[in-house]
């Protein structure tokens, strides 16, 4: 999620909201985004209610949920969608402001 913040300036300015969902309760989300200092939505998700409507697969043999990432747009359509298959599988920030200035772009034609 660090990564995330890195570039939350390049995010905002390309009209992005990051949301992070996480299986962990609400107290313990609390504490992380104090801790460091994350400037975007926390989404405790302990249920994983969220989680498994997004088909975020769960491999005990790798420490739990896989990671994954989902754009959203502003109509509520899911545009792009990436799985990891293990907890270092994630788009890099450069790939996501990419999908996302083509998505943008898309919009605009």
């Amino acid at each position: 999620m660090a990564q995330l913040r890195d570039d939350y300036v390049k995010f905002e300015d390309l009209d992005t909201a990051i949301v992070v969902v996480g299986p962990e309760g609400a107290e313990n989300f609390r504490t992380y985004w104090a801790e460091n200092e994350l400037p975007f939505i926390g989404l405790p998700d302990p249920t994983h209610s969220v989680l498994k409507l997004y088909g975020q697969e769960v491999k005990l043999f790798k420490l739990g949920r896989m990671p994954a990432m989902v754009i959203i747009d502003k109509s509520g359509l899911a545009r792009f969608v990436h799985y990891g298959h293990a907890m270092s599988d994630i788009p890099s920030n450069q790939d996501v402001l990419e999908t996302l200035r083509a998505l943008n772009l898309g919009q605009n034609e």
